[in-house]
């Protein structure tokens, strides 16, 4: 299977764009499962807190369809149409290396499908860890992984290793041909520019998250007083 990653710039649409395109995707699932068949742009809006111009800008780029006065935008074919724009209707496979804790619960989770991708392999190694399944993924040798690789046509990687191993990963990746890496370590990657890398950092999410909460906490207390 040939993997053919999309470019969101080349596409006429910005990475922030792109980021919540799958937001709105999974809003309009859920108002699917609740019976309804239209919705309008300010009711999206509205129930994720963005701006109506922008939620009207973001699903004209990535859908033909758009909203008829009074009426709306129809859920089924706007799904559609994201669905199609974000590759989700082209299952690309995936393989992971690092199955500890993380790396099997990234392994376990059935929502993948739902966004187009596939592990078809996992990787470590741990001698207890090689030849065992989870969720019907098998676990490889990591010294296996560049002709495996090479063997399913596989074109990004997830690593979920210790940050000391991620580069000596990253490196085999490239060797078995991997194109884009999703970097769940803490580690920095060094990679061509070539290489599409995105870091999945857990410890800068939860600072961020803890910086808002403590700016909302200050801002109650200063109303109280």
């Amino acid at each position: 299977m040939s993997i053919k990653l999309n470019d969101p710039a080349s596409r006429g649409v910005s990475k922030p764009t792109l980021r919540r395109l799958p937001v709105y995707l999974n809003y309009l699932k859920t108002q699917a499962e609740a019976g309804k068949t239209n919705i309008s742009a300010t009711a999206v809006a509205t129930a994720l807190g963005l701006n109506e111009v922008q939620v009207r800008k973001d699903l004209s780029a990535a859908s033909k369809s758009g909203g008829r006065p009074k009426v709306g935008y129809c859920i089924a074919k706007l799904t559609a149409d994201l669905e199609e724009f974000l590759g989700y209707q082209n299952t690309k496979a995936a393989i992971l290396v690092g199955v500890g804790h993380l790396g099997a619960a990234l392994l376990s989770f059935q929502g993948f499908q739902d966004c187009g991708m596939r592990i078809a392999a996992a990787f470590d190694n741990d001698p207890e860890k090689i030849g065992t399944e989870i969720s019907g993924i098998r676990v490889y040798n990591i010294q296996d992984l560049p002709h495996i690789c090479k063997l399913i046509h596989v074109h990004i990687g997830i690593i979920t290793t210790k940050p000391e191993q991620a580069q000596n990963v990253c490196n085999t990746m490239m060797e078995g041909g991997i194109r884009a890496i999703w970097n769940f370590s803490t580690a920095h990657l060094d990679t061509p520019e070539s290489m599409i890398v995105h870091n999945e950092n857990l410890a800068v999410s939860l600072a961020m998250i803890s910086h808002d909460l403590e700016q909302v906490i200050q801002q109650e207390q200063r109303k109280e007083e």
